[in-house]
């Protein structure tokens, strides 16, 4: 889809950015989000999401900009935007999500692991 160069009523923007974003807020399971990106995104806006993502999580652990570009397959001028943004507030919420998840995961196993010894 190609954006209009015609701006939308800032008050209907705004209603429909909050209807969207309340909506979203609401779900729990990832496979429906899953289900509902799948069906507003199209294949490119997605795979856009998807490699900022990427990305900032590579940039947050300090990966270089020739290891990023070889594993996730953008130009130094895409990772130049989202290093540009990572500061943000939005950016660092997702991210400390994600670390969180990640040392839960770890956690997680180790004491499995663990508790395996003594059953």
């Amino acid at each position: 889809m190609q954006l209009s160069t015609e701006p939308i009523n800032k008050n209907l923007e705004k209603q429909l950015s909050d209807m969207l974003y309340g909506t979203l807020a609401e779900i729990e399971s990832p496979v429906l989000i899953k289900t509902i990106v799948e069906d507003i995104l199209t294949e490119s806006e997605r795979v856009t999401l998807i490699k900022r993502l990427g990305i900032a999580l590579y940039l947050d652990k300090g990966r270089n900009y020739d290891d990023i570009k070889n594993n996730i397959k953008v130009s130094s001028a895409t990772i130049a935007t989202v290093a540009s943004s990572i500061g943000g507030s939005g950016w660092q919420e997702i991210i400390r999500r994600i670390k969180a998840d990640e040392w839960a995961s770890a956690w997680s196993k180790k004491i499995s692991s663990g508790l395996r010894r003594f059953f």
